[in-house]
């Protein structure tokens, strides 16, 4: 069950980070991965900053898609270079 979680986080954080960083998405499975992606790197940043999710599930969304922001505009930056 855990890891029917972990997906569905992970299509939540990168649509939401598909809406509100500009231009088009990348279709539900790549939507996927860049949310499950962007919460690991979402998880290594706030980790830096010495801040956590509290667990829940809200929690998780946020830090998953505060990394898959910052995982779309590295994505995006490197497409037009």
């Amino acid at each position: 069950m855990g890891f029917l979680w972990f997906l569905l986080v992970g299509l939540v954080a990168g649509w939401l980070a598909g809406t509100l960083v500009k231009g088009g998405g990348f279709g539900i499975l790549g939507n996927i991965v860049i949310g499950i992606i962007g919460a690991m790197l979402g998880g290594f940043l706030f980790n830096l900053l010495g801040l956590s999710s509290d667990g829940s599930i809200i929690g998780s969304i946020i830090v998953a898609t505060v990394g898959a922001i910052v995982l779309l505009i590295i994505v995006r930056a490197l497409k037009k270079a």
